[in-house]
């Protein structure tokens, strides 16, 4: 027996009050969306009646489509809208997509469309009902057929993506290097007005230092929040002991990372990255002070999702006392090199604007800069230093002309 067509489709377009909102399924009326189909005719909800699409009355498309209001129909004014302009703008997006060849002419008795419609109650202009909805039934339905989007597409696009009506946007690091700024004056207002100093750009993260944190405790994190809604934020908790429980205090102060020392015994460094990966945030080590990062590394259980070379010199006295901090990075980044996402390195200590090109040179993800910045009397310049010396755009979305492209991924930066 062939396995039957199961085709999911999506789009939103227009604005305001008006804007249309189409989830779509497609396939043979023998499967699964038949028989959803059927069952939406003959099981009735109130306020969410499913209706056929019909081009008028007494003229319905083919394939055929039944529509699902997404918004509880309160009155008949409400109902106007869905038994007039959207009904009629969705069916005639399929007969259109039909006779441009884009749903296959020998399908159109074999599938049925179901097409869940969103009407918000304040839309008043039926000419902007009509043409929003036909055009987002349109784009469904050609993403549908497309399998759009494409895996290198979602990638590309995941971490980018701002929701149209959601005023959250949770940063991921993953698109290197970075700067990112250690908050470690223990002083909010002062944090705060670096913060408000700084110029705007993706390429910044924000630590609220250990000094910070000591004194304001992890309660600090939500006041920098405030300040940086959409920013990536560390919380440099410098974790000992037990981890698991200063991971979860991070990421209920709403911070992206926490840090763990790399001093600390191999089980708690263990706990607090498992804590971090099941909480979602990042689990950074920190090897300050450690003789010997890459054995620490090797004992670990869990895998970091960056590791910190925090030192001013070259180790000594190790196994590894002979190799600079830019061949231990080398080395961190090949043993892990088969781990999606990658490893990021970060260093820290003495790095400026004037040597950073090392750091570039040698494949260092984050650059950690403190008192070159937080102690400047010209703190948007300072941080521009670096910013300006970094590779690519310092933003993400510089150069393109469109940010909701149906392409397929390949033309991102």
């Amino acid at each position: 027996m062939s396995e039957s067509t199961f085709l999911i489709g999506e789009a939103m377009l227009g604005k305001d009050a008006e804007v249309a909102h189409i989830d779509l399924l497609m396939g043979d009326k023998t499967g699964p969306v038949g028989q959803a189909f059927a069952q939406a005719l003959v099981n009735l909800s109130k306020g969410h009646t499913p209706i056929l699409g019909v081009i008028r009355p007494n003229l319905m498309p083919k394939p055929a489509m039944v529509i699902v209001p997404k918004v509880t129909v309160q009155n008949l004014e409400d109902a106007s809208k869905i038994f007039g302009p959207a009904q009629a703008a969705c069916a005639k997006a399929v007969v259109d997509t039909v006779e441009e060849g884009i749903i296959p002419a020998d399908k159109l008795e074999d599938w049925v469309i179901i097409c869940s419609v969103f009407i918000h109650p304040d839309a008043k202009d039926e000419r902007k009902i009509y043409k929003y909805n036909y055009s987002a039934t349109r784009l469904a339905i050609k993403r549908a057929l497309d399998k759009y989007p494409s895996l290198k597409k979602i990638m590309e696009e995941k971490d980018r993506a701002k929701h149209a009506v959601s005023s959250v946007h949770m940063p991921r690091l993953w698109r290197p290097p970075y700067i990112q700024i250690a908050l470690d004056n223990p002083s909010i207002s002062g944090a705060i007005s670096i913060m408000k100093a700084a110029p705007h750009s993706d390429r910044i993260i924000w630590e609220a230092g250990t000094p910070f944190i000591k004194k304001y405790g992890v309660e600090g994190v939500k006041e920098l929040r405030k300040e940086a809604k959409d920013a990536f934020i560390v919380a440099d908790l410098k974790t000992l002991d037990v981890g698991k429980v200063e991971v979860d205090m991070a990421f209920e102060a709403d911070a992206d990372a926490a840090v763990v020392s790399g001093l600390a015994s191999v089980d708690s460094i263990d706990k607090f990255l498992l804590e971090a990966d099941r909480m979602g945030i990042y689990g950074v080590i920190d090897m300050m002070n450690v003789a010997d990062p890459i054995a620490v590394l090797k004992q670990l259980k869990q895998r970091p999702r960056i590791v910190i070379i925090h030192r001013g010199i070259d180790m000594e006295n190790s196994p590894s006392g002979k190799l600079s901090k830019w061949e231990v990075i080398k080395e961190i980044k090949a043993m892990y090199k088969t781990m999606r996402p990658p490893i990021l390195c970060a260093v820290a200590g003495g790095i400026t604007p004037d040597n950073m090109d090392e750091a570039a040179k040698n494949s260092v993800d984050i650059i950690i800069v403190g008192r070159y910045i937080t102690q400047s009397q010209d703190v948007e310049r300072s941080i521009r230093n670096f910013i300006n010396k970094l590779p690519g755009d310092a933003d993400i979305d510089l150069k393109r002309v469109h940010s909701d492209d149906d392409d397929k991924g390949e033309n991102l930066s």
